[in-house]
């Protein structure tokens, strides 16, 4: 090809047992569909691949590299992420220890553009995906590529695209499950399980090497 990109099946391959793959995008796009139906799903699988977008721009003009040269930037980076994360966790925590009573008033989701920036940030500021798209693209781009920083662009809208059209069809699966109008305690549970979920995801990303 004349953007000296090779092996797309083998990439596209790989992309899906990533997205397939348990970790906080998904974990992020599930809660938020079941906390506020499809639009939340669909507004935080946007703010999740927006942060690929930023992951995209970095690995093909560098930004990425620093992270796998630098241990203090790497270190900054996930140490924020973890705190970011902590911050979604304490969240769903407090919604669910909320007395019963209290928590039928608050029936409202959050807007649809918190739930886009906040999921922009869970995916941003983890420098585990960063790095991902730094050691992956390469590997399917030619050597005598004749404009590496292209082919890491269209790779990595590849990657997006792909990516969302795996959250859509998460949300299309998930979404009819809140119709099912669970009791408050179910409800609570599931929060208190996402909160305990991204806790544990924070622990592994604090302590994570680079």
């Amino acid at each position: 090809m004349t953007l000296g990109v090779h092996d797309l099946a083998l990439f596209s391959a790989t992309v899906f047992v990533l997205n397939a793959t348990p970790g906080v995008d998904m974990a992020y796009t599930v809660a938020s569909t079941l906390r506020g139906g499809w639009r939340q799903g669909l507004a935080a699988a946007l703010g999740i691949m927006a942060g690929c977008v930023l992951h995209t721009l970095a690995a093909a003009f560098g930004l990425a590299a620093l992270l796998a040269t630098s241990a203090e930037a790497f270190t900054a980076l996930k140490l924020i992420g973890a705190a970011y994360l902590l911050y979604v966790a304490y969240g769903m925590a407090r919604a669910g220890l909320r007395p019963a009573a209290a928590a039928a008033e608050v029936v409202a989701p959050p807007s649809l553009w918190r739930t886009a920036r906040q999921g922009f940030f869970t995916n941003a500021l983890n420098p585990k995906v960063a790095l991902f798209f730094l050691a992956l693209l390469p590997q399917f781009i030619a050597a005598e590529a004749p404009h590496k920083t292209l082919a890491f662009l269209f790779l990595g809208a590849w990657f997006i695209v792909q990516g969302l059209c795996f959250l859509l069809a998460l949300i299309a699966l998930v979404a009819p499950l809140r119709r099912s109008r669970p009791r408050p305690g179910v409800g609570r549970a599931l929060k208190l399980g996402g909160a305990g979920l991204f806790t544990l995801l924070a622990a592994r990303l604090a302590f994570t090497k680079p």
